[in-house]
């Protein structure tokens, strides 16, 4: 009897754990900016930061759709072209040398991000601008943008509602196009873009409640422009302390930016969701599945197992450059010490001067 109490209580264990956990076998990412215009500089530098996040903690180019509506790294105000930083000195370059841009410039439109979401793209499209999720896929969906009451700008020409997206979530789930859903939206009244979410599996996050300004933050003298947002900025500061085998749950990320570091008060909504938030890990969005082989054989590490070209050192990418959380509290480098123009003259008329008093004037012509 015992025995049967005992396997009874570790069955209904393994049932609760299981339904605790995500169930997912991929993770997809869909980051938007949705700004143009070298003001909107931090828009574009929000979306890349993410891009860069995702990207560490696994997630691969094949599984991260892309949009950015306006190229700063080629903007002729730009000082240091094919760069785009995200924090004071010009020290993190978030664009580096491996960036995949999947829709750029015009083609980032209300039409087209909805198509991604939502399948409805012509068969011409190539497999890069195409979210190809299942029903096992865990989506990260982040944007970025200017915004209001209901709805967020694209391009300063056109822009989407909560109802509309809203619907395309429910065709997602309709259609069998995701496990599960986190929604981020970084913008002026942020909150009021998930309050028209019906579906179920989301849950969302956002910069700022209703009738609330999201604030920029970072201003640098040197590009003319603010670098990030503020809610932005801090989510990305708690990421930079995750790796791949973190446990550290979604209440964690709640908690990031208070409204002492926001100014502004965010917003999250679970209600949709099935599973309590302090189960669900950070990674369960924001990295990715990882296919482990277990083999009880024992494989020697010897040297001849690596080709020599491959023990040769590549220069770092973006992706492991400095962390995040060591720049933002660093001191400015100092730079090397040049004497300015006027003192080389006047330095080169004091040695004139005592020639001419030595040596006078019929000797002048040795200077030259």
């Amino acid at each position: 009897l015992l025995f049967c109490s005992w396997s009874v209580l570790w069955s209904g264990d393994d049932q609760a754990e299981q339904f605790l956990r995500s169930g997912h076998t991929n993770n997809w990412a869909v980051l938007v900016c949705t700004s143009r215009f070298w003001f909107n500089y931090r828009h574009v530098a929000n979306t890349l930061s993410v891009y860069r996040s995702v990207k560490r903690l696994g997630i691969p180019d094949s599984h991260i759709v892309l949009m950015l509506a306006d190229d700063m790294a080629c903007n002729p105000r730009n000082p240091k072209p094919a760069t785009v930083f995200s924090h004071k000195n010009m020290e993190l370059n978030v664009y580096g040398d491996d960036v995949e841009v999947d829709y750029r410039s015009y083609e980032v439109t209300v039409e087209n991000f909805l198509r991604v979401l939502t399948g409805r793209i012509p068969p011409s499209t190539p497999r890069s601008k195409r979210l190809l999720s299942d029903d096992r896929s865990n989506i990260l969906i982040y944007m970025t943008g200017h915004g209001g009451n209901g709805f967020l700008k694209f391009q300063d020409s056109e822009e989407i509602t909560n109802v509309e997206l809203a619907d395309a979530f429910e065709q997602m789930w309709q259609k069998r196009r995701y496990n599960e859903l986190l929604f981020i939206i970084d913008t002026c009244q942020g909150a009021s873009m998930y309050e028209r979410f019906y579906s179920p599996n989301i849950m969302a996050l956002a910069s700022s409640q209703v009738g609330e300004d999201s604030l920029s933050h970072q201003p640098d003298l040197g590009i003319g422009v603010h670098l990030m947002d503020r809610y932005t900025f801090y989510v990305l500061e708690f990421l930079e302390e995750i790796h791949p085998a973190s446990q550290t749950n979604m209440n964690d990320l709640f908690q990031v930016c208070p409204k002492s570091l926001c100014v502004s008060t965010p917003g999250h909504r679970t209600d949709l969701f099935q599973r309590d938030p302090q189960n669900v890990l950070i990674t369960d969005f924001f990295g990715s599945v990882r296919k482990v082989e277990i083999t009880t054989e024992t494989l020697p590490l010897d040297r001849t197992w690596f080709p020599e070209e491959e023990l040769a050192t590549e220069p770092l990418k973006y992706a492991e450059q400095l962390p995040v959380a060591q720049i933002i509290h660093q001191k400015p480098k100092q730079k090397d010490w040049h004497p300015p123009g006027g003192f080389i003259l006047g330095l080169w008329a004091l040695i004139i001067m005592v020639f001419f008093k030595t040596y006078g004037i019929k000797h002048m012509k040795h200077v030259f």
